[in-house]
């Protein structure tokens, strides 16, 4: 495969899951707002505002209104969710050929749904907007996975949906550790216990956290579950184990030596979880923990890229 189309493959993947987590980030916030709680809003939008890596376009003013729909609308601000969706909707542009037509048009109905003149103007353009947007994207992932060939292209997607996925989780949880977590007593109270709900939510886990500890609320539990449950799909766990497995594959289709030391970090960092006890994380520095599987994940991202895509003559020569 061809390194521009891998590039191309890998970053649509990355973006639609952005735009998915960003989706879900704004709306679980927005229905929280509605709780007149002693939560500070303040605090909380800037934890939303932290787990989507403190965007420089935007910052905090007051109004959580104004920074909802800038985040969702502001196609000039790269973290905002339309902007994902044009920038994936541009990468797959570039490799069309590699698409089926129905991923294609799943993409571009979105594309031009979020692009709408008037959708940002109206007065129930946001509530509209991150419903439309979220079945898009599922579809998407849906027509992706029954119409498209599961060669290189179909894991390079994989790849970029997995590690963008857990990069997100781990941030997401690392936030709220420290907001939460170290100072959570025995029985949180309702603001805590409404937070923790929050968080579930944004993860899409909620209910699956219900099924197997049920509906009570420790912030071991969630951790455990969030980092650990190797069948919950956003789970930092399954998302390593999904491209851990999606870089074998690519690995025995291209034959490329290179991708040794990328097959090597990837499996380092699938064990450390898939052998690790909640106890021992937690007898440890909490943080340091979840900045240390954010770092092996920036590191894979670089082999990534050094083993496929920015890769030397030399190195392609030789494989």
């Amino acid at each position: 495969m061809l390194s521009r189309v891998a590039d191309s493959l890998y970053w649509m993947s990355r973006y639609l899951e952005r735009a998915e987590h960003t989706v879900r980030l704004l709306d679980v916030n927005m229905g929280l707002m509605l709780d007149r709680s002693s939560t500070s809003a303040e605090g909380r939008w800037l934890r939303v505002l932290a787990a989507l890596g403190n965007p420089e376009e935007i910052e905090w003013r007051g109004d959580y209104n104004q920074l909802v729909r800038a985040l969702t609308f502001d196609a000039d601000n790269r973290a905002s969710i339309t902007a994902c969706i044009v920038s994936a909707r541009e990468n797959a542009r570039q490799v069309r050929d590699e698409l089926s037509t129905e991923q294609w048009q799943r993409l571009n109905r979105l594309y031009l749904q979020a692009t709408e003149p008037n959708i940002s103007g109206n007065g129930h353009g946001l509530e509209e907007f991150l419903p439309v947007v979220l079945d898009g994207l599922h579809l998407f992932q849906g027509v992706t996975d029954t119409t498209m060939n599961h060669g290189e292209g179909w894991q390079f997607i994989q790849m970029g949906r997995s590690i963008e996925r857990a990069f997100a989780t781990v941030k997401l949880l690392d936030i709220y550790y420290r907001d939460f977590f170290v100072t959570a007593q025995q029985t949180p109270d309702s603001n805590q216990y409404l937070e923790w709900i929050g968080l579930l939510r944004c993860c899409t886990a909620f209910e699956a956290y219900c099924r197997v500890y049920t509906a009570d609320l420790t912030h071991e539990w969630i951790l455990e579950f969030l980092l650990l449950n190797p069948d919950f799909p956003h789970s930092v766990r399954y998302a390593i184990d999904g491209l851990r497995q999606a870089v074998i594959s690519v690995q025995q289709s291209s034959g490329r030596l290179a991708s040794d030391e990328l097959s090597r970090m990837a499996g380092r960092l699938q064990a450390s979880l898939n052998f690790a006890e909640i106890n021992e994380i937690l007898d440890q520095d909490v943080s340091a923990y979840m900045s240390n599987i954010l770092r092996q994940c920036l590191l894979i991202h670089d082999l990534i890229y050094g083993s496929y895509i920015h890769y030397s003559v030399q190195a392609a020569l030789s494989a």
